[in-house]
This record gives structure tokens, C-alpha cells and sequence, in this order.
């Protein structure tokens, strides 16, 4: 009997799966693996909201695979050392592997490549829907505007959605782990795992999507990026299944996966990009750490910000226009280095993955892949455009719930007890116009 290994890294699923689908057909037997790897917690990325959801995960992964005659087998240890070892225990002729972006992901494919060699398949197309460096102008290795990037993007051809498979065979006896989650974490966490990431996808209106993602209150984007993050969902079957429903909603959704492809294929070329200026502006941030707690605890005075940090906190999760208007006032507003609330957000995403997280930092900073660096998200104008009638903010700021329509968006108005802005709307409006090139 032959054996093969599928080790699953950000692709915890059955449903359209190249590594667990390749590996299937390779072998007799299939050793589903899955490695916690203390790396992760030591280069600061195994935090407790994504540890949770990890936790649901892999525990619906398993049950996924014990539907087909399977189980998932868990590890802990250094990913290549783990993998070598339930090698030699089951006499694994292949392992098989998605191919990843970041840094991390490059030294774990090195280390195991030195270790298998030509036993080792990795597999492209699994955790994107067009693998990093598959497209890029010419002469350079990656696209660095977007706009050129998806036309490319939408003319690459896309791999074919693999169905699930019905049966495994797994070989006896292979001990297993689990996960303990421990540390502080938000109480307002989405489940994870595959199931419920295809009730989600099967309960949201797409239709809806184009016009209503930016408003706040509304809360009508597909709250997908937790899943896509662990791979509970494939984005090739998502752009699919989206192009085959049709409309400006679904048209608009896909446009959201090639900026998530976009990001991928940046950090593949720029690994450095996840800590250091993609273009640097050689900025001197101004650095006040009080400023600092007020914006990690949504403590501003300023209810539109605030009720974004404070979603965060409660959910591990944030409204995507409510992502660009609080970084851009930490960095643009506040003038705070990107990286200061980079690394908030890696601490409390459910969906904390370092090419979107960072290099969409670095967007609303100016010193990334952004064709205009000086751009600008006034907070107050966010907050009347976006969340017009403040309902948004009454949801997450609940002390300023009392006040009328938009009043509530400026409660130094009429609610002096509420946190005096830690920047006066006065010099906030200075600031802004002087980052524009304006003053």
C-alpha cells in the first residue's frame, strides 16, 4: 500500500482542495496532517481571536474527513521535523503542500524540500486563485498598481473547482493532538471551519454587494475573509460561483478577491514589504503613546473611529471601510507609524493575514502600492458619508446612543462628557490639507 501526506497550512477544507485532491490520487492511503508549529506564536502570529478560530477549524476538518473514512492527524512541533516523522510512521512515498507567499511560508517549504526533495509537491492556485508570479509586466517580477494588475488578472485563465472527495483511506495508528487555545479573546468571535463558512457564503446577498459595501450600518459585506484567511473557503470556487450569478454585486465581489491576489503576489516579490516601506516617503512619525491607547481603545472622541476599534475589539473582525478611515487617522490624522497599527490589527484579526493586513497599511499610509500617496480620509467626512445617520456609531459607542441623528457623529457638540478629541477638529483640518499638498 502507498502513502502519500496532505499538510494542510491556510487550505482547511475538503471542497476544491489541490493539495488534498493531488495527494489522494498519488497514493493507496492518505495521511490528512495538519502541524502547530511554535514558530507561528513565536514570530508573533498564533494570537488568540485567530487561535480560536483555528480551534473550530480544525475540529470541523476533522469531522469533515471522518465522513469520508479519515481523520485529521495533528502535530506540534517544527513543521518539517513533524511532517519527516509521520513520514517514516506511515512509510509516506510523497508529501504534498499549497505554495504560500509570506516569508514564513518560504523558510517551511525550504526546510521541508531539504528534508524530501523531490518527494515534496507543492502545489500553487490553493490559497489564491492565480498563484503569486503567474502574471507580471515586462521585465519586472510583479505588478505594483492594481488597475493594470487585474486586467491581467481577469484574463489569466483559473484552474478548474475540484469537488470534495467521497473517501479516504487513512492508515491506522497514528497518534494525534489538539489545540488548547489559551489567552484573553473577543467575546463577539465568528465560528470557524468549513461548514459554516458555506452557510455564510450560502446566506449572503451578493446582489446587494456593490451598493451597500460601504455602508457601515448596513453591514452588507460577506464577512468571508476569517475563511478565506484559513482557506475554509476556495477563492477560485468563490470567483466562479460569483461569475456564474452575475451582476454588479458579483462583479464587484470578485474585483475584492484580485485585490486579495494583488496584495499575495506583492509580498512574494517584496517579503520585506510586511515591515518595511514598500516606498518609502523616509517619513519621521510623530510618536505619542497616549494617542496611541486612545486609538487602541476607541477612545478618540472621535465616534467613527471609535466604533471601528471598538468592533475590533468586541468581534475580531471590522467593517472594510471602517478598516481604511481608523488607519488612515492613526497614520494621516495622528501621523503614527503604519506599523504600530499593523501589529493592533495582527493582534485581534480574525482574518490577520500579513499580505492584506500590511500592505493595506502601507496603502493608506502612502507608502505602498498606492498612485497616490497623499490621499486622505477625513474622519468627519467619513463618518457623513458612510454612516450618515450614525446608526453605526450608536451600535459600538452606546454612551453617545442618546443623541439625535447625525449629532452623534460630533459629540463635542452636545455631549461634553464624552473623550475630548485627541486631535481638535480645527488642527485636524489643518493637518489633513497639509498631507494633501495643500498648505
Amino acid at each position: 500500500m502507498t502513502v502519500s501526506i496532505a499538510l494542510f497550512t491556510q487550505d482547511l477544507r475538503l471542497h476544491d482542495n489541490p493539495v488534498l485532491n493531488a495527494a489522494r490520487a498519488a497514493a493507496d492511503e492518505l495521511v490528512p496532517l495538519f502541524v502547530l508549529d511554535p514558530a507561528v506564536e513565536a514570530a508573533g502570529f498564533a494570537a488568540p481571536n485567530r487561535m480560536a478560530f483555528l480551534a473550530d477549524c480544525l475540529v470541523d476538518l476533522d469531522a469533515s474527513l471522518r465522513r469520508t473514512g479519515s481523520r485529521l492527524i495533528v502535530r506540534r512541533g517544527a513543521t518539517a521535523e513533524q511532517t519527516a516523522r509521520v513520514a517514516a510512521e506511515t512509510d509516506a512515498a510523497t508529501v504534498h503542500l499549497a505554495a504560500g507567499v509570506s516569508a514564513f511560508a518560504r523558510r517551511r517549504e525550504a526546510e521541508l524540500l531539504a528534508l524530501f526533495g523531490e518527494r515534496l509537491h507543492v502545489h500553487d492556485a490553493s490559497v489564491t486563485v492565480v498563484p503569486a508570479g503567474r502574471i507580471a509586466p515586462a521585465g519586472r517580477d510583479h505588478y505594483a498598481v492594481f488597475t493594470p494588475y487585474h486586467r491581467a488578472w481577469q484574463q489569466a485563465p483559473h484552474r478548474t473547482v475540484l469537488g470534495p472527495p467521497r473517501v479516504i483511506r487513512t492508515p491506522d495508528g497514528i497518534g494525534s493532538e489538539s489545540l488548547v487555545v489559551t489567552g484573553p479573546l473577543s467575546p463577539g468571535l465568528p465560528r470557524g471551519g468549513e461548514s459554516a463558512a458555506r452557510e455564510r457564503w450560502r446566506r449572503w446577498d451578493v446582489d446587494g454587494y456593490a451598493e451597500g459595501h460601504d455602508d457601515l450600518a448596513g453591514d452588507s459585506t460577506s464577512r468571508l475573509s476569517p475563511y478565506l484567511h484559513f482557506g475554509c473557503l476556495s477563492p477560485t470556487e468563490l470567483v466562479a460561483r460569483a461569475l456564474r450569478h452575475g451582476g454588479e454585486g458579483a462583479e464587484a465581489f470578485v474585483r475584492q478577491l484580485a485585490w486579495r491576489d494583488f496584495h499575495h503576489q506583492v509580498l512574494a516579490a517584496r517579503p520585506d514589504a510586511a515591515h518595511r516601506d514598500y516606498r518609502s516617503k523616509h517619513d519621521r512619525w510623530h510618536h505619542d503613546e497616549g494617542e496611541v491607547e486612545a486609538w487602541r481603545q476607541g477612545r478618540t472622541g472621535y465616534p467613527i473611529v471609535d466604533a471601528g476599534m471598538r468592533q475590533l475589539a468586541h468581534e475580531g473582525w471590522m467593517h472594510n471601510r471602517a478598516r481604511l478611515l481608523t488607519a488612515s487617522f492613526l497614520a494621516k490624522s495622528l501621523y503614527l507609524d503604519w506599523r504600530i497599527g499593523a501589529a493592533h490589527f495582527l493582534a485581534l484579526l480574525v482574518d490577520g493575514d500579513v499580505a492584506n493586513n500590511q500592505l493595506n497599511w502601507q496603502w493608506v499610509a502612502g507608502t505602498g502600492t498606492d498612485t497616490r500617496p497623499n490621499r486622505v480620509l477625513n474622519p468627519l467626512r467619513q463618518a457623513d458619508r458612510y454612516d450618515p445617520d450614525g446608526d453605526y456609531v450608536r451600535r459600538w459607542v452606546p454612551e453617545l446612543a442618546h443623541l439625535p441623528g447625525p449629532a452623534v457623529l460630533r459629540p463635542w457638540l452636545l455631549a461634553p462628557h464624552y473623550p475630548a478629541p485627541v486631535i481638535d477638529p480645527d488642527t485636524l483640518s489643518a493637518r489633513l490639507r497639509r498631507a494633501r499638498g495643500l498648505a
